[in-house]
């Protein structure tokens, strides 16, 4: 991330991005350290950086993951870039949200697995190998070229970074330049599916929040119910939902 901010900015762009980190389900705080590795962005006034706790929120995302992207729109953000809670086969709202999805894989840490899981290969226009310099890059990378194949009409492009020694970036955003290239001959279905993943994630959260306070005086007499068995898990369920 601080190297493709770094890259954008030596175009004069102007660069937003949402970092998205992991909530505790015990304490409810998250450590935000996305920002601690981008501080040399701080004072620059074309970059603004939005660290943002997950909240129990699924998919990767935070709940208002859809607005903060159409605040800095509107700001005149060329570029935003979100960088999700982590790699995972669920963790793919990103897809319905993102004009471009970029999966960033690391070799040595059991991505190699992660990575061939179907709902994860399929959402991918760009797969990175970052830490390239680390043994097992190579594997990595013969590996992805070989799943990709086949799996769409234009098969994802894969290539290979090392962060730590500003290695591969240029091939990086050649990728990324090509498919920005792509998007402004003919983005209107990339358009679509952003649009309606944002208005589906904000009616999710509306819905969401619905539940929860219609939920609060119910769930404890079901579950007591439930305890006493006069009442099956599933029908609980059935009748919180009503």
């Amino acid at each position: 991330m601080d190297r493709l901010i770094r890259a954008y900015r030596a175009k004069g762009l102007k660069v937003g991005v949402i970092a998205v980190d992991p909530t505790s389900p015990i304490t409810g705080g998250a450590l935000l350290g996305d920002r601690i590795r981008m501080t040399d962005h701080t004072t620059d006034k074309g970059v603004y950086i939005r660290s943002m706790a997950s909240r129990g929120w699924s998919g990767g995302l935070t709940r208002s993951t859809a607005q903060v992207v159409q605040l800095m729109d509107a700001a005149g953000f060329e570029i935003i870039l979100i960088e999700t809670i982590g790699i995972g086969q669920s963790d793919i709202e990103i897809f319905g949200i993102a004009h471009a999805v970029l999966v960033v894989v690391m070799p040595g840490m059991g991505d190699d697995i992660q990575v061939s899981k179907a709902g994860l290969m399929e959402i991918g226009d760009i797969y990175v190998v970052n830490k390239s310099d680390l043994e097992g890059a190579d594997q990595m990378v013969v590996n992805l070229l070989t799943m990709v194949r086949g799996l769409k009409s234009k098969p994802p492009a894969v290539t290979r970074v090392s962060a730590l020694r500003n290695e591969g970036m240029g091939d990086l955003m050649g990728a990324i330049e090509n498919l920005r290239s792509t998007f402004r001959q003919n983005g209107s279905d990339m358009k679509l599916r952003s649009t309606k993943g944002m208005i589906f994630e904000l009616a999710k959260s509306r819905v969401l929040d619905d539940f929860n306070r219609s939920a609060g005086p119910k769930i404890e007499k079901l579950a007591r119910e439930v305890l006493s068995e006069r009442v099956s898990v599933n029908e609980a369920a059935r009748r919180l939902a009503e």
